[in-house]
């Protein structure tokens, strides 16, 4: 049977998908999640006319030439208006922030001031209308700021505070659920017996859901073995999981129990193959509304899967239109000789040099080397087929970043 196309894989992982129904986040939770409802200001900002400066409110027609004296009548600081009235040769003292009192028009600044007794006097002209923030200058009530769609920065949260909303409504966060299957896996810090290994994919499938802020529901590592294979899936139906990620025991073999369990509990299998380096034996498809994502056991495998297609599933199912890493262009550090039918993600050093990031692939691509994965800057894609390249020559690359 032919390998799936990677594009036409992600294409069926996200078929189908939209965001998660809607909810109303504190803004302390609502950062980089995804608005589902237009924002509208609940009130005008600022709400009055204030000053931009500390200095003293007048009558802009009073300070029009200088030397001009003033009898100071009160004080104005920010949430402590002056009750009275700015009239003809009179001045208020006020503070960033204060609102204008009725009359004044103007601010001039205390550095063009000198204090006599119960007066002031301006010692430089000042145009009317100057140091005055005026009302709505920011926004008015009732005016859309935030867009449905849009993921909220810090500088939006800021806003839609300001706008007056304690809480925004916004796309629940997908809750991801990570299942281990294999008896050779044990916990880091284990005493490590023959034939056993330390288990570490999901510490980096953990980070990855982690960091697109997604809830992680951890089932921990299970044993080959069926029974106990089931029930850990039918946990993370249990807890609502709208994805599940199960690392190993996908393939065919004796021990592979994966496959088995899932289709026992009713699987809608899509695919399982995909013609894709590191990361063939892929697995997916539906348990009801739980999608089901099964990634390789060799490390780089996993993760290389994980950020071609659960990243942007998660993404979809967040409300984001910004589905996946963006294929960034370089040049070849080192020769490659041609390539299979599958399409090859290649772990590399990145460099600049000459103007141009330089993309240098790691001699030995084990998919099982931990190492190389850790230090690379990228991964060198190479479509099915590709023909030997040189040093020098263009090349797509994806940053790793997370």
């Amino acid at each position: 049977m032919a390998l799936m196309p990677v594009a036409e894989a992600l294409e069926k992982v996200l078929a189908g998908v939209a965001p998660l129904p809607a909810e109303a986040a504190p803004l302390s939770e609502a950062h980089g999640r995804v608005l589902a409802a237009d924002l509208t200001a609940l009130r005008t900002q600022p709400p009055a006319n204030v000053s931009a400066m500390d200095g003293f409110a007048v009558r802009g027609v009073d300070v029009a030439s200088a030397p001009a004296r003033l009898k100071v009548i009160g004080e104005v600081a920010a949430g402590r208006p002056f009750a009275g009235e700015v009239g003809p040769g009179e001045a208020a003292r006020i503070f960033t922030g204060g609102e204008l009192p009725p009359g004044a028009d103007t601010v001039v600044i205390q550095e063009v001031t000198k204090r006599e007794g119960d007066g002031v006097v301006v010692t430089a002209a000042t145009s009317p209308g100057r140091n005055v923030r005026a009302q709505g200058l920011d926004f008015t009530s009732g005016e859309t700021l935030l867009r449905k769609g849009q993921r909220l920065t810090s500088r939006s949260l800021a806003l839609a505070a300001a706008m007056n909303h304690p809480t925004v409504p916004v796309h629940r966060r997908p809750a991801v659920a990570i299942l281990a299957t294999g008896d050779e896996l044990v916990a880091p810090g284990s005493r490590v017996g023959p034939g056993q290994i330390v288990y570490s994919n999901g510490f980096a499938l953990g980070a990855l859901i982690r960091h697109e802020d997604a809830e992680l529901v951890d089932l921990g590592i299970v044993g080959d073995d069926l029974d106990a294979t089931v029930k850990a899936i039918g946990r993370a139906r249990e807890r609502s999981a709208d994805v599940l990620v199960t690392a190993g025991g996908a393939s065919v073999g004796e021990y592979d129990l994966v496959q088995q369990a899932l289709t026992a509990l009713g699987l809608e299998l899509t695919f399982w193959k995909v013609a894709l380096r590191p990361g063939k034996p892929l697995l997916h498809g539906r348990l009801a509304a739980m999608r089901v994502l099964g990634v390789p056991g060799n490390p780089v495998s996993a993760f290389v899967c994980a950020l071609l297609f659960l990243v942007p599933l998660i993404r979809r199912l967040a409300g984001r239109t910004d589905l996946g890493p963006q294929p960034e262009s370089a040049v070849l550090g080192r020769d490659l000789p041609a390539n299979d039918e599958r399409m090859d993600y290649l772990r590399a050093t990145l460099a600049l040099h000459d103007g141009n990031m330089v993309a240098s692939p790691f001699p030995t691509q084990d998919s099982s080397m931990m190492a190389p994965l850790a230090r690379a800057d990228c991964l060198v894609i190479r479509e099915p087929f590709a023909p030997a390249a040189s040093a020098g020559s263009p090349c797509t690359i994806v940053k790793l970043g997370l």
